[in-house]
């Protein structure tokens, strides 16, 4: 049993969200390369670069050198299990994106030191506010030439509304940069800048080092001096319960690239965070340590191996021990079914498991039973998971197929692709699935929809955008939504799952229809 709870102990579950190219795949292949996972960073930097991330598989991100889907990484780091959720960052990410953030413990945000917070960074950020999740800050870029960090953590502060603690702070930036100053230790990590190298060079000094200011400069010591004064009399206080909370974001200044700073930062983060986190269910919390074996699928994703047509469920293990080819229940389905060939995946590599513990990631072979949000446990346990939410769609179309005698395919495939979450799908009120209307969060997803469709249903379609910007699930039990008075250019429309919803225009027609519809309630998503 010790042995059990120590290896729960040692395990950490966490996302790494950022914009676009404020380098988070970077830090993810550095955090891979410490552990020993991989032996060499890739390159997503363009198209002519052979080499993908590691963490990119389908063949569309190849050809564009980004992120579309979510990948699941595990690796060792001296004694921890490490369990990373790397998020798309790419502007046209897919609502998979939210729904990998339901698995994770814990987030790291990276920001573009010379960019700031960014608009998808907002986005992904409000998922974690809404969990209370732990949210760790890494500044990349530090070695380009980038903005005041006061300026930046103010910004962090006022766009996003958490406290922000910085453990460490930079010595200068672009070709000024001298390193970073560790508040906790009082000691100096002087840059080198050779990237060529595991790890770049350094100096250790303490602050009041005489031989610092010759290190530095005596212009960057003097504002070093300056700042850390600041710091340490305006800025708040650390406080590891706020952390916790998702209330207080401690912050690391460094460069991923480099290397410079993301060792120190990966070992004071597993120190930081916690264990694997209680669940919530409808019948209460579920402890980790609980020996019965607990999990959700959060992510689906068919067609993984072109040879084998498959489609994988990825589940989060929230409490006790898995094995293989053990028997649990399904809650969803109300039967037993055993979990064949259970994996842990690297993008295209993987590794069939024997064994896996609370806060591990797994894939498991799904034969079409499974759908987002089902709960599996141990025989004999009565318990479901709070549901995932369906986030808002964003970009809307209308999708007709060109060959009418490939229906079936083309339901198929709309069908196992919604399933995934890359898209949403709704119908005409009383429709069917001749003609459908797809929401998405980001338009590359319409692209991404009719490149699947054609390589992997061979069927061909025809997408009309559509005029909406808005979308919003009916709350109200028992309303007809036919007897609601909206505008002309509002549509009534329902899910798969039979939800009623209307696509709006605008926030007037929004207003006009709650004004004009007395006692009419409105949601931006769905709990399922």
């Amino acid at each position: 049993m010790a042995d059990y709870k120590n290896l729960i102990e040692k395990r950490r579950t966490f996302a790494i969200i950022s914009h676009p190219d404020a380098g988070k795949t970077t830090l993810t292949e550095k955090f891979l390369l410490y552990g020993g996972a991989i032996a060499l960073a890739g390159s997503v930097k363009g198209k002519k670069n052979s080499r993908h991330a590691v963490s990119d598989w389908m063949e569309i991100e190849k050809q564009r050198g980004i992120s579309v889907t979510s990948s699941v990484l595990q690796f060792k780091y001296e004694d921890f299990c490490i369990n990373i959720l790397d998020t798309p960052g790419h502007q046209d990410f897919s609502e998979d994106t939210y729904r990998t953030l339901m698995a994770a413990d814990s987030a790291v945000m990276v920001i573009d030191a010379s960019k700031g917070v960014e608009n998808q960074t907002r986005k992904l950020f409000k998922v974690c506010v809404m969990r209370n999740i732990p949210i760790f800050t890494f500044i990349n870029k530090m070695d380009r030439d980038s903005r005041s960090p006061f300026d930046l953590l103010e910004e962090i502060e006022q766009e996003l509304g958490i406290k922000t603690y910085p453990m460490n702070w930079p010595i200068g930036s672009g070709k000024e940069f001298k390193g970073v100053y560790d508040r906790k230790s009082n000691q100096i990590l002087s840059f080198k800048g050779e990237s060529g190298k595991h790890e770049a060079e350094k100096t250790v000094s303490g602050l009041d080092d005489p031989n610092l200011k010759e290190i530095i400069g005596p212009y960057l010591h003097e504002q070093l001096q300056e700042d850390i004064e600041l710091l340490d009399g305006a800025g708040y206080e650390f406080d590891m319960n706020a952390v916790r909370h998702g209330k207080l974001s401690p912050v690391f200044f460094g460069s991923a690239l480099t290397n410079f700073g993301v060792e120190p930062f990966l070992e004071e983060f597993l120190q930081m965070t916690s264990s694997p986190l209680p669940r919530k269910t409808q019948e209460g919390e579920v402890d980790p340590f609980d020996p019965d074996f607990s999990g959700f699928v959060f992510k689906i994703q068919a067609n993984m191996n072109k040879a084998h047509r498959d489609r994988i469920a990825f589940m989060r293990i929230c409490s006790g021990k898995f094995e293989k080819n053990m028997e649990v229940f399904h809650q969803q389905g109300g039967k037993k079914i055993k979990l064949s060939q259970p994996q842990q995946i690297m993008a295209q590599e993987r590794e069939i498991i024997e064994e896996a513990y609370a806060g591990d990631i797994i894939g498991v072979f799904d034969p079409g039973i499974f759908s987002i949000g089902d709960t599996l446990c141990s025989p004999g346990k009565k318990l479901v998971f709070e549901g995932i939410p369906t986030f808002a769609p964003e970009h809307f179309a209308r999708v007709r197929q060109m060959d009418t005698m490939k229906r079936k395919q083309f339901v198929k495939g709309m069908s196992q692709i919604a399933q995934e979450g890359a898209i949403q799908i709704f119908q005409e009120l009383n429709g069917g699935m001749e003609e459908v209307i797809v929401g998405v969060v980001g338009v590359l997803q319409f692209d991404v929809l009719e490149y699947r469709l054609k390589h992997e249903y061979n069927v061909d379609i025809r997408l009309e955008g559509l005029p909406y910007q808005y979308i919003r699930w009916i709350a109200n039990d028992n309303l007809d939504p036919k007897q609601l008075t909206v505008t002309s250019d509002t549509k009534k429309i329902q899910d798969l799952k039979g939800h009623s919803l209307l696509l709006f225009t605008s926030e007037w027609n929004i207003r006009w229809a709650l004004d004009h519809n007395e006692g009419l309630e409105l949601n931006d998503f769905s709990r399922g």
